[in-house]
């Protein structure tokens, strides 16, 4: 597991911008090398205004989608179209603006899917998704990029601390039931999943995740801190702004 790197931005906007010209830097080397490219998406403030910033760049400089696929690290397990998916906020944002192949948006399934309100199937379903990109690789793809957001409480995706699902080590995918932001269910990628990532990236912003930051970098406990836990295979970068940073 690689050692984090810390990029530090005056404000969320400038954060937001930077991260966003990088990862469009990425999708074109990856198109340059004729690979596919796997996204890990994220919600929250700072993440979907990395997406529009994406969008803007993308529109500009007419960026080939065409081998990238889109995943996300968690999802509220909500029906489809609610305003407070992690999905529906990120097709507002990038998606239902950029010319990508339909089969290579890779959402979790929603509480009025196939699945019904059942969270373990649709955790089951979104595994079985991921193994068949990974082709026989692992359980999941090897991601290019990871988007993580950091809760002040130091939750990553939907793992929350002294939730069981932080031990979880044999499924790439679980359901979460009491979860203490709402909605209570919602579905996760596990630690394994996302430490799978060649590169995870967390993003923080605002003074109110500045202790979940110190914790992240300083070596705690995971059951406290799920973000001390999460590291890319080659890179892992934090980028925060200055009231993220103000504790280090």
């Amino acid at each position: 597991m690689s050692t984090p790197q810390i990029v530090r931005h005056a404000d969320a906007a400038a954060l937001a911008e930077d991260v966003a010209l990088r990862l469009v830097d990425e999708i074109v080397r990856a198109e340059a090398d004729k690979r596919a490219f796997h996204l890990v998406l994220t919600g929250g403030g700072v993440g979907i205004a990395v997406l529009e910033a994406v969008r803007a760049h993308s529109a500009e400089s007419g960026l080939n989608w065409s081998h990238v696929h889109l995943w996300w690290g968690d999802e509220r397990f909500l029906p489809d179209k609610d305003p407070d998916r992690n999905e529906t906020q990120a097709c507002a944002a990038l998606i239902d603006a950029i010319d990508i192949p339909a089969t290579q948006v890779h959402p979790i399934p929603a509480s009025d899917g196939m699945d019904g309100d059942d969270a373990a199937h649709a955790a089951t379903r979104y595994s079985r998704e991921l193994a068949v990109a990974a082709r026989g690789a692992g359980p999941v793809p090897a991601f290019d990029v990871c988007l993580l957001g950091v809760g002040p409480d130091a939750h990553v995706a939907s793992l929350f601390p002294g939730l069981p699902q932080i031990d979880e080590d044999e499924a790439a995918v679980a359901p979460v039931h009491g979860s203490p932001k709402p909605p209570p269910t919602r579905v996760t990628l596990t630690l394994p999943s996302l430490n799978a990532s060649r590169q995870v990236w967390v993003l923080a912003s605002g003074g109110s995740k500045a202790g979940a930051v110190r914790l992240g970098l300083s070596g705690a406990d995971p059951h406290e801190a799920p973000v001390a836990a999460v590291r890319g295979t080659d890179k892992t970068v934090f980028w925060l702004d200055e009231a993220a940073a103000a504790e280090l």
